[in-house]
């Protein structure tokens, strides 16, 4: 073994995954912290797509996994991201010989180097095939080219969150009930509070172009120049069937039942607004990725619990908490399959949850209303959630 000062052993990693003949598997895990690690592991593996030869890296946690395939162009900067999510132990495995760095708690990299383990990659099991994507990472698409996420067929490196984001919402989309059994008439899509509509004008055209499927969308918002520009992409697009309305959305009243209504970072109570709207139209589907919001914070208070909302951010974290648990519940009341996922990465943004409601056939679940009460009187608070859907919830609380 030999201390860091003896060698960079960075330069020499980067070097073997840019060598087709060499590299089999880098693998990085033990994260310094575990319980705070998104990531207990991370392999890195050769892969053969279509546009030839690239590096796919696969993150293991303690509830979900992902894959990223590397560009070639990029491979020094995700390694350096990958390496810097604070693994302490990395083994490179190429055909000439194995590399074995452990890092010490006091940051100093111990190295030493073996037999070669493996002669090939090991084959994938039968379930780790290729991730298929809403949009593929390695498919030039004019939408994502439009809209500047790609460029020449490839994802541009300062877009990629965004191009994460985009393929998550489309596959949580192409999950629910609304689109796997999609009605003969055309899907009306609203969007309430639809800013530049990036999100869904993608669910657009995924739903057109790649589902086959006949889809009006409008969108709504109270700024009109977010609407000029919404509707100057759409005229860019060419999206005939794609409509921009300016109107607050409590205001706005649509020309036929919207089937799903979506609401994707509207700012505090605007996805109050949405969600009560939604269950007026008896939307089949309601979506929400709620933003910022400020209506409970200064309401949460209980003496038992004084020590964490003292602080400022421990209560804004509550109140947040608390706010999209009393919207969740609030829609089982009125009858929807509701639950509360992760919409992307917390290392991405961390606004990352998204409300998901399916209309039930049936009436809502037995002590919903019990369930909301309980939280509700709980805290002591009084949610916009409650006065916006009126009379509606009130005779199901009842």
């Amino acid at each position: 073994m030999m201390g860091d000062h003896a060698m960079d052993y960075s330069d020499e990693i980067l070097g073997a995954l840019r060598d087709e003949r060499r590299f089999i598997l880098l693998t990085l895990s033990g994260p310094k912290d575990p319980a705070k690690a998104e990531w207990r592991k991370v392999v890195i593996r050769p892969v053969q797509l279509s546009r030839g030869r690239r590096l796919q890296a696969i993150f293991q946690g303690p509830r979900k996994q992902a894959t990223r395939s590397i560009e070639p162009d990029h491979l020094a900067d995700e390694f350096r991201k990958i390496a810097g999510l604070g693994f302490l132990n990395i083994h490179l495995q190429c055909t000439d010989g194995d590399l074995h760095v452990r890092i010490t708690r006091k940051g100093k990299a111990l190295i030493s180097r073996g037999r070669p383990s493996l002669e090939s990659a090991p084959p994938a099991p039968p379930h780790d095939r290729r991730k298929e994507y809403p949009f593929p990472p390695d498919e030039p698409d004019e939408f994502l080219e439009t809209i500047g996420v790609m460029r020449d067929g490839r994802v541009l490196q300062p877009m990629r969150e965004k191009f994460r984001q985009v393929n998550h919402f489309l596959e949580l989309l192409s999950h629910t009930d609304l689109v796997r059994r999609p009605p003969d008439s055309p899907l009306r899509l609203t969007d309430c509070g639809c800013g530049r509509a990036f999100l869904t004008l993608a669910a657009y055209h995924y739903l057109r172009e790649k589902r086959g499927l006949s889809v009006q969308l409008t969108g709504v918002d109270a700024d009109a120049e977010v609407i000029a520009r919404a509707s100057e992409l759409r005229d860019r697009l060419g999206y005939e069937e794609v409509q921009f309305a300016r109107s607050r959305i409590l205001e706005y009243e649509p020309a036929e039942r919207p089937q799903a209504v979506f609401s994707l970072h509207a700012c505090d109570t605007a996805t109050d607004e949405a969600i009560a709207q939604g269950v007026k139209w008896q939307a089949d589907l309601i979506l929400c990725a709620p933003c910022c919001q400020h209506e409970l914070h200064h309401q949460v208070a209980r003496p038992e619990f004084r020590a964490a909302l003292r602080h400022g951010i421990l209560r804004e974290r509550t109140a947040d908490i608390l706010t999209d648990a009393l919207r969740a519940a609030a829609l089982r009341v009125m009858g929807y399959r509701t639950d509360v996922i992760e919409f992307v990465s917390s290392g991405d943004t961390p606004k990352n949850l998204m409300i998901r409601a399916e209309k039930s056939a049936g009436a809502a679940p037995s002590g919903a209303a019990a369930e909301y009460f309980a939280l509700r009187d709980f805290w002591g608070v009084k949610p916009c959630i409650e006065e916006l859907l009126g009379s509606g919830l009130q005779e199901r609380l009842a």
